[in-house]
């Protein structure tokens, strides 16, 4: 038996109007778990501000909120680049209103024996990671500080920045450091009225999912889910409701926390271990060489 499904798409995990008259702006907010958080928080009311240096991202994204009866608008920004994000900030608050919520999500990722990581690949995934969740962070903090009204922030981490990441070491190592990053401007912040919890998915699939990443995982789903404790996967709209209850009234006594939505998946243990491949080699069965 899997543990039971959630309530379906469109149900409503708040009450309504909970965000209303709100501004979120959702880093990577056009693709995959980041527009299913963005969803979430305009069925809630939000208005919601789509930053993502791919306009054909921005555009689903937007898209995606407007199909659900939302406001939603788009900017362009690299987040290594902190001019940019106040640029970015700049256009959201014309167009929607003050952004006292922030949803870091944008990543970057690609599966790589750590020998063979460049120091550009490394330097691209670690900054877009660790450096871009603290420049948007600051970003947001300065501006509701200076106009003396609370905020909050969601850190979007991964399991593996808990166990260490073999062929992800630059997304674990950054993942890592943006969980540490959580609790530390959750403490220097809390003062300001600004809460920073993070959200560690587990496997949600989607349809905008790397065919690299797809690749990882030939069998597909139903494989996936047998191997979950919970026998089954995340489901899209369900990881929209944790992030949206972070960010929330609901939880407002809730700050330096990272929830973890995966089924207990990370916590999975075997009395005998199965035998142990090399990370080039799981790659190399599923990828063909560059």
């Amino acid at each position: 038996m899997a543990l039971p499904e959630p309530p379906p798409p469109g149900s409503l995990m708040l009450p309504a109007g909970t965000f209303t008259g709100s501004t979120v702006v959702v880093t990577g907010g056009g693709t995959g778990l980041g527009k299913a958080i963005a969803v979430e928080f305009a069925r809630l009311g939000a208005d919601v501000g789509i930053l993502s240096r791919s306009e054909e991202h921005r555009r689903a994204g937007v898209a995606a909120v407007e199909a659900v009866g939302g406001q939603a608008a788009q900017a362009a920004a690299d987040i290594r680049k902190p001019e940019e994000i106040s640029a970015a900030f700049d256009a959201f608050e014309t167009e929607l209103g003050p952004v006292r919520l922030l949803v870091n999500n944008a990543a970057a990722n690609f599966p790589v024996p750590a020998e063979d990581l460049s120091a550009n690949g490394w330097r691209a995934v670690t900054q877009i990671v660790l450096d871009g969740t603290f420049f948007c962070s600051q970003e947001l903090f300065r501006r509701a500080t200076a106009a003396g009204e609370p905020g909050a922030i969601l850190n979007i981490l991964a399991t593996q920045s808990f166990t260490g990441g073999p062929g992800m070491a630059h997304s674990a190592a950054a993942k890592a450091g943006v969980g540490n990053l959580t609790k530390t401007l959750a403490v220097e912040w809390a003062p300001a009225g600004i809460r920073v919890n993070a959200l560690a998915p587990g496997l949600f699939p989607h349809e905008d999912m790397r065919q690299d990443l797809k690749d990882l995982r030939p069998e597909g789903e139903d494989l996936d889910a047998r191997r979950s404790p919970a026998g089954r996967l995340g489901r899209l709209h369900e990881l929209g409701w944790a992030a949206s209850w972070l960010c929330s009234p609901y939880a407002s006594f809730v700050t330096g926390h990272t929830l973890v939505v995966d089924g207990a998946n990370w916590l999975r243990r075997h009395f005998v271990m199965p035998e142990f491949e090399p990370v080039r080699d799981q790659i190399a069965a599923v990828l063909p060489p560059t």
